[in-house]
């Protein structure tokens, strides 16, 4: 059976006009005669949109009793036995009430799919998972129903609704999105402008960064390798040298001119050792690059300026941004560089800057990696200087009638010969010189076209030609060679001073490392194996790349570490000389390896330290705290069972609420040390559910004296979707800890206010209040302040309450109340589109407790 195909309506807020346009489709589809049923559609009592479910058949949906209220949601079951073309299913990211099939309302859609129907939803930008640390940032909002990211790239279609922040304030302020009573707070908080345009830019950059993916795919499916300029993307060329970080800042320059602009820096590496580069300079140009938003490649290639082009047109790239030549005047004899073949070779849909900069035309040194081994290019070149030259040389003598002299004649030879050193080493040099005296001796000494030389200071002449040519290119390839060797331990010298700082640094990441190796040596993957003895199979302690080696037998290159550990390296072998580099990064990735497991070795002693910090402070507790009230409960049984003495009624009542009194304080810090050992363990499961922030409020102040708070509760705040047993302990802790500092006669006051989609209840004491440097360890377990006589608790009360707090999605800070004294700050968040309805009453009550 094929999978149904999914369409989305991204929106960058609520009220864009998303289910409006989902049900408008809905319509055009069944007028055209598709089988279209509305699934599940929430109109939040919008008018136009509720009348645009007139017409839609609507399957029925599942109503599930939570705590003594009863819910409806999407009944999968029912779409699926209706089986319809397309389903319309409303919220993407909601959350489900516990006793649904799902716990997210996309998984209910996913099995839609997977049956063969098609969905059409919806969900607003901030509900993406990747994007909830940049939302709350900007909106000072944290999303707690989200959808992960797959899912909405999944999907066959993605439609953006987009309206500009003016007009989408304007629908508000008309009353078609919220309640008249809600338009103010929403346009003040949530709705601001700068928030809209904020989202709205987010939205359009996502879909802009998805419709990219399906022009990408589109290319590689059809084999189009002509550029399309529909973004402007900038390929920055690095060569390793000084000039790169001016190149990179150029890039991004332009990139900023055009809206949605994209900085591509890449380097290009040959596949012949170590990479022609230092480490250092490339990995602060890397750093670099991503610190103004592009991204850093690496790209393995012979011929630099085709491996560019080809990287530009993978990527769709636009531009092409490259520094001018670092080469004196004479080096360009031996070619045009890269700077002149990309543009000669770019073509017209390509553009390529050449950016001057302090380096241009001082001279390219000496190459870091100039020791890597000569290429097949240049070895064929030495061979053809070496053995075509002297003929080619020797018909053009042969054909002009000037008379140079032997002596000129050896000396044009002798220049080949060097050439062919210079090129190619001893060999070609050496060939060429065998064959420049085989040719001098048959055209230039007489008796000519014969192989013997009549003068025999013509034999002297042409043996010190020999000597000569051959002296000249052993010094010429011993020159090369010292050279080389130079290049390539000063290149190895970069690599090591890297590694040595990446230790000195306590970088601890293996991938990284990893990812450095295979960039350094051009390989495919590369793979940190292990085993615990010589007959135990290799495990995996870390890889890079595709299909890494699960053995050091797949691997083309194996680096044994010690006797049970080896980096395995697929992709080429690696000559001999490259393997000292090699074993220094093996030895770092090991090093590496055991910083990690010793960190997490650390950070499982911290826990067990903590939780014997715990422990003690919880035998402290047990051994003074809890027996104190023991002794008090005891002392009072005693003496009602004593025989001695004839208590009136006023005493026993007396001693029976001395009892009481102690067995609530036993059953008070019980519950809390129950309460911080179910949070320490991350068993508290929460069960959300929406209800009225009046019916937990409350409840929660049944624990304090009477007369001791004042409740300001105002009767038009938004449904809060909370676990309410989590949210009335909360709030009895924290009311208990107001009242306990406050001073004789002072109120504590519990108020609470809607804020966007959030409402705030506040806990507002007069006591000593604490320093800014303190607030953060008041929350801390089996934590006093101040002078609290140890009888008063253990210490757990605000713990307890912000770990009940934060299971429920809230937060609980703690601030200065004006005037002196301490403000609790409880935040949780509001039901989403339901406000209860309480006619006939003020809009705030103020009460005391009683």
């Amino acid at each position: 059976m094929a999978r149904g195909k999914l369409r989305i309506y991204l929106g960058a807020a609520p009220g864009v006009g998303k289910t409006y346009a989902m049900l408008s489709e809905a319509h055009r589809r069944t007028e055209r005669g598709t089988d279209c049923v509305v699934a599940y559609v929430e109109h939040h009592s919008r008018p136009r949109t509720e009348v645009l479910l007139h017409g839609l058949e609507q399957i029925r949906r599942r109503e599930i009793g939570y705590r003594g209220t009863v819910f409806t949601e999407l009944d999968v079951d029912a779409v699926l036995e209706r089986r319809p073309a397309i389903a319309l299913v409303d919220e993407l990211a909601h959350t489900n009430v516990p006793g649904s099939r799902n716990t997210k309302r996309w998984q209910d859609v996913e099995e839609l799919l997977d049956a063969g129907i098609d969905v059409i939803s919806n969900i607003n930008i901030q509900h993406l998972e990747s994007l909830g640390n940049i939302v709350e940032s900007i909106t000072g909002v944290r999303q707690r129903e989200t959808v992960p990211d797959e899912v909405v790239r999944r999907a066959d279609e993605i439609e953006l609704v987009d309206m500009s922040p003016q007009a989408l304030r304007r629908r508000m302020a008309h009353g078609n999105i919220y309640k008249p009573d809600k338009v103010d707070a929403a346009l003040s908080r949530y709705f601001r402008p700068g928030n809209l345009t904020a989202l709205r830019e987010l939205a359009l950059l996502w879909v802009a960064d998805r419709v990219d993916e399906y022009l990408q795919e589109y290319r590689s499916e059809h084999g189009v390798s002509r550029i399309w300029g529909s973004r402007e993307r900038i390929v920055v060329g690095l060569t390793g040298g000084p000039e790169g970080r001016t190149l990179i800042r150029r890039a991004a320059r332009l990139a900023e001119k055009g809206a949605g602009g994209e900085v591509l820096a890449v380097y290009v590496a040959r596949s012949d050792g170590l990479s022609s580069a230092s480490p250092r300079e490339l990995t602060a140009q890397r750093t670099l690059v991503e610190e103004l938003g592009g991204t850093f490649h690496h790209v393995v290639g012979e011929d630099v300026p085709a491996s560019l082009l080809a990287f530009a047109r993978g990527v769709n790239a636009t531009q092409i941004v490259l520094g001018s030549s670092r080469r004196k005047a004479w080096q360009y004899v031996f070619g045009p560089g890269v700077g002149a073949t990309t543009t000669r070779d770019s073509g017209p849909d390509l553009d390529v800057h050449i950016v001057t900069h302090e380096e241009a035309a001082r001279g390219r040194g000496l190459p870091v990696a100039r020791g890597a081994r000569l290429g097949r290019a240049r070895i064929v070149w030495a061979w053809l200087v070496g053995l075509a030259g002297p003929v080619l040389l020797s018909t053009l003598l042969t054909n002009i009638d000037t008379d140079l002299g032997l002596a000129n004649d050896m000396l044009l030879y002798l220049s080949l010969t060097v050439a062919a050193a210079l090129l190619g080493g001893l060999l070609p040099a050496l060939a060429s010189a065998a064959l420049s005296s085989v040719v001098i001796n048959w055209f230039f000494t007489p008796p000519i076209h014969r192989l013997t030389i009549a003068d025999p200071r013509n034999i002297l002449a042409i043996a010190i030609f020999a000597l000569v040519a051959v002296a000249v290119a052993s010094m010429v390839d011993l020159a090369a060679r010292r050279t080389q060797q130079a290049a390539r331990l000063r290149a190895e010298s970069e690599i090591l001073s890297f590694l040595a700082g990446s230790v000195l640094r306590g970088e601890t990441a293996l991938d990284a490392l990893l990812e450095r190796v295979r960039e350094t040596f051009a390989m495919r993957s590369v793979a940190l194996l292990e085993r615990a003895s010589d007959v135990e199979p290799w495990t995996l302690a870390g890889s890079v790349g595709p299909r890494p080696a699960g053995r050091p037998e797949d691997a083309d290159v194996d680096m044994p570490i010690g006797d049970h550990m080896t980096l395995a390296l697929t992709g080429r072998v690696l000559p001999a000389e490259d393997r000292r580099v090699l074993a220094a990064f093996a030895t770092q990735a090991a090093v590496v390896l055991d910083r990690q497991r010793l960190l997490g070795e650390a950070e499982q002693a911290r826990q067990y330290t903590e939780g014997d910090r715990i422990r003690t402070a919880l035998m402290a507790a047990v051994s003074h705290d809890l027996r104190t009230p023991l002794a008090g409960i005891k002392a009072s049984v005693t003496s009602l069972r004593s025989n001695d003495v004839d208590w009136s009624e006023e005493d026993e009542a007396e001693l029976l609420a001395g009892i009481e009194h102690g067995a609530d304080r036993l059953d008070h810090l019980v519950g809390n040390l129950l309460d911080i050992s179910r949070l320490q363990t991350g068993t508290v499961t929460p069960l959300i559910r929406e209800i009225d922030l009046d019916e937990v409020i409350p409840m929660a102040l049944g624990g304090v004296p009477e007369d001791s708070v004042v409740l300001d509760i105002p009767e038009d705040l938004p449904v809060v979707s909370v676990d309410p047993g989590l949210l009335e302990r909360a709030v009895a802790n924290i009311v208990e800890n107001a009242v306990k500092y406050s001073p004789a006669g002072e109120r504590v006051l519990v108020s609470a206010s809607a804020i966007a989609d959030r409402v705030e209840v506040r806990v507002a004491d007069r006591g000593p209040g604490v320093p800014d440097e303190a607030k953060g360890r008041i929350f801390a377990p089996f934590q006093r302040y101040g002078d609290t006589p140890r009888g008063a608790g253990v210490g757990l009360g605000l713990a307890v309450a912000r770990g009940f707090t934060e299971a429920i999605g809230g937060t609980l800070e703690a601030e200065d109340t004006p005037g002196g004294g301490m403000t609790m700050v409880l935040t949780v968040r509001a039901a989403p589109g339901h406000t209860p309805k309480r006619p006939g009453r003020a809009a705030t009550a103020t009460s005391e407790t009683s």
